[in-house]
């Protein structure tokens, strides 16, 4: 009896387990072909926790009515949506209820599903997954009115890819600003192989906790005040600016504190990492930020780089590395140091403001503190190493050193996609913010993006925002949709430039699709003392009208350049990457092989940038991009010109109107046959499940009989 009674749980819960995806918290089987998730996309308040507001005191949580702390039992952390613990709750979109949402840990070769349910009240959703290729499955990469219609309020898509790569990605929205109000989380792919040392997952952000993009993107156009008082842009050492994010706090995992202006912090909660003495580390960094760039180190231990965009590199030992927005990077430290906890700071680029990120290593053994460590002092004699700069030099004085990511090598001992004669193309792309006063969007090649109004992978005959001739071109700004057309097998060089007078901000180029070869990098003329701009570089000559210099034509200044023939071009085991960081007034030449068919966005990653319309499309092979899968969604404007195609209503003598657009009757009798046989396929595999579970009863009642 006994057995009966406990096998019958077992069987609920049997049945329970095959017909709902897997949870996105747990790393999945390394032996599983087929891994399946479900995400639920919903609104969710900062420092709530049970209808009730929470306060942070000494890095704990307690309801804000707490009086005694020392008497009261504190909320857990990793119950509250904390961010920067302000005390005022701030609406956010969470991934199942957390911030980031939760990681996605894979093997390559595995079949991945997506269950997104868009909860979201009024707004609608995409999920790209950055970074990966979409081999095959173009139509999963998620870029609304590129490659999907959006996720609708209450409507849900089954996302369904193979991994065919390895390394650090990430997931976040597409759509508008949703990135900075939470929707993003890490995507890891190893190899089907024990981990070889053991890892830690950091996503870093900026973050403003009264205001999401589209309340900074609204004011940048029309008016940027805070208390009345007018915000100016900020600027990087090199005389660089920023839009106009307000920076409140930097985010480790969701969590960071507010610093008011007197440096005086809101004792919120950190990001904890801890380690066992003794041991070798990988941390895996994910930019989600939505405008600034961080200087990352962590006091007392050296960073041993050994990949970045998902792709290995021959490990270099800096002591900083900058981290701009949708980069990833990889590091090993090896903790060696006393037992103890040490800072992993992060700190914007910014010269006017201390703006900056906390979190936590922690060594086991070690008292459950706040560090007291700190940065390492750099001097002439023994200078830092800093990596991944947007500009070549920091002030004299400062004792840094910048080191560009071009002179890092590949671990693949490869050569870069060759030149061959009528196999390649070379495209100058000048993404910047050019035009006349009172109208500088941002452009590509002043080619403002505008997004079709129709999955133009699947729709493109109804794509009717193409580029004209007329109205877009040198010396001319126009708002379309910009694409260049790729062929299959084609070497392509890009020359990403930020020049002209439209120049001013450095910009982190993510490319869909591709994983592209850095093979050389071109900075303008810097002060080497004070380490501010000078002049733009003189290897391009933007040609065109020199008063407007909007640099939509450019070519290499040297009419012998081309192709292999650039000097200081990398041609063997040139890093790879997805987004490169192109700095103002500079260059970064990239190199790929068309060898992925279908339509791929290329944009700026800083969000508010590629809302302005520093965006376009690579549009590769289109004959050869797979067939749609069945029942994909498709999307369109309902415009004046389709309402006049609408058939004439006929009105009978009874009153009843009868209209030729829609069959009901057929309609409603496919949707019942789809329905029983849905129900149908569900009654069987319950009944299986049912006579698995008679079996094992009988079976079980046997042997205690016996």
């Amino acid at each position: 009896m006994v057995d009966r009674i406990m096998i019958l749980p077992f069987g609920v819960i049997l049945i329970v387990v095959l017909l709902l995806p897997m949870s996105a918290t747990e790393p999945c089987d390394m032996k599983a072909d087929v891994c399946e998730y479900k995400f639920i996309v919903a609104y969710q308040l900062t420092m709530v926790k049970g209808k009730q507001l929470l306060k942070a005191v000494n890095s704990k949580l307690y309801p804000v009515e707490t009086v005694n702390i020392s008497t009261a039992t504190p909320v857990p952390e990793d119950e509250v949506i904390t961010m920067d613990g302000y005390s005022e709750s701030r609406l956010v979109i969470a991934v199942n209820g957390t911030i980031p949402g939760p990681a996605i840990e894979a093997y390559i070769g595995q079949t991945v599903i997506v269950y997104v349910e868009n909860q979201l009240y009024s707004s609608d959703v995409t999920i790209h997954w950055h970074g990966l290729h979409q081999r095959g499955t173009p139509f999963m990469d998620g870029v609304p009115y590129v490659t999907q219609c959006p996720i609708g309020p209450s409507q849900s898509f089954a996302y369904k890819f193979k991994l065919t790569q390895t390394g650090t990605y990430w997931y976040h929205s597409h759509i508008g600003t949703q990135r900075t109000m939470g929707l993003y989380g890490a995507f890891i792919i190893r190899e089907k192989n024990p981990m070889p040392i053991l890892e830690h997952i950091m996503v870093v952000t900026d973050y403003n906790h009264h205001w999401d993009s589209d309340v900074a993107y609204v004011r940048t156009l029309q008016g940027m005040y805070v208390k009345q008082k007018k915000i100016e842009n900020t600027h990087s050492l090199d005389g660089s600016f920023f839009s106009l994010f307000n920076f409140h706090s930097g985010l480790v995992n969701g969590r960071g504190r507010f610093y008011s202006q007197k440096g005086i912090h809101n004792e919120a909660p950190l990001a904890k990492f801890t380690v066992k003495p003794g041991n070798n580390y990988r941390f895996r960094v994910i930019s989600a930020s939505a405008q600034y760039p961080f200087e990352i180190s962590v006091d007392g231990h050296e960073l041993q780089i050994v990949a970045s965009d998902g792709s290995g590199l021959e490990p270099y030992i800096a002591d900083v590395f900058v981290i701009n927005p949708g980069e990833r990077f990889d590091f090993i430290i090896t903790t060696n140091e006393t037992v103890g906890n040490y800072w992993i700071r992060g700190k914007t680029t910014e010269i006017e403001k201390n703006n900056r990120f906390e979190a936590i290593l922690h060594y086991e053994g070690a008292p459950d503190e706040e560090p007291n460590s700190s940065p390492r002092n750099c001097t002439q004699d023994d200078p830092c190493n800093v990596l991944n700069c947007a500009f070549s030099f920091y002030p004299m004085d400062q004792h840094r050193k910048c080191i560009p990511f071009s002179e890092l090598n590949s671990t693949s001992d490869y050569e870069v996609p060759r030149v061959v004669r009528g196999k390649w193309k070379e495209y100058f792309l000048n993404f910047a913010f050019p035009g006349v006063p009172g109208k500088t969007p941002g452009s590509v090649n002043g080619r403002k993006y505008v997004e079709p109004s129709v999955n133009a992978l699947y729709q493109p005959d109804e794509v009717d925002t193409l580029c004209d001739k007329k109205d877009c071109g040198v010396d001319r700004i126009c708002g379309c949709t910009y694409s260049l057309k790729l062929i299959k097998g084609d070497t392509i060089q890009m020359i990403f430039l930020n020049m002209g007078m439209g120049k001013g901000s450095h910009h982190p180029i993510h490319m869909h699709g591709y994983t592209f070869s850095v093979v050389k990098m071109g900075y303008p003329t810097f002060n080497e003392t004070t380490g501010s701009f000078i002049a733009d570089t003189s290897d391009v000559d933007c040609r065109g009208d020199p008063k407007k210099n909007f640099c939509n034509d450019a070519a290499w200044s040297n009419s012998n350049w081309g192709g292999d023939n650039i000097p200081g071009i990398k041609l063997k085991r040139a890093p790879l990457k997805d987004t490169i960081i192109v700095p103002s007034g500079g260059y970064a030449v990239i190199r790929i092989k068309a060898d992925n068919p279908g339509l791929w966005f290329m944009h700026c990653h800083i969000e508010m940038h590629n809302m302005d319309g520093m965006a376009m499309l690579l549009n590769e092979s289109f004959a050869d991009v797979p067939k749609a899968p069945d029942y994909f969604p498709v999307c369109r404007n309902f415009t004046p010109e389709a309402i006049s195609r609408i058939p004439v209503v006929t009105v009978l003598e009874t009153t009843t109107i009868t209209t030729p657009l829609i069959n009901l009757e057929e309609d409603i009798q496919k949707d019942r046959e789809i329905e029983k046989m849905t129900f149908g396929i569900l009654v069987a595999v319950i009944c299986v499940l049912c006579l698995i579970i008679i079996v094992l009863t009988v079976v079980l009642s046997k042997r205690s009989l016996q």
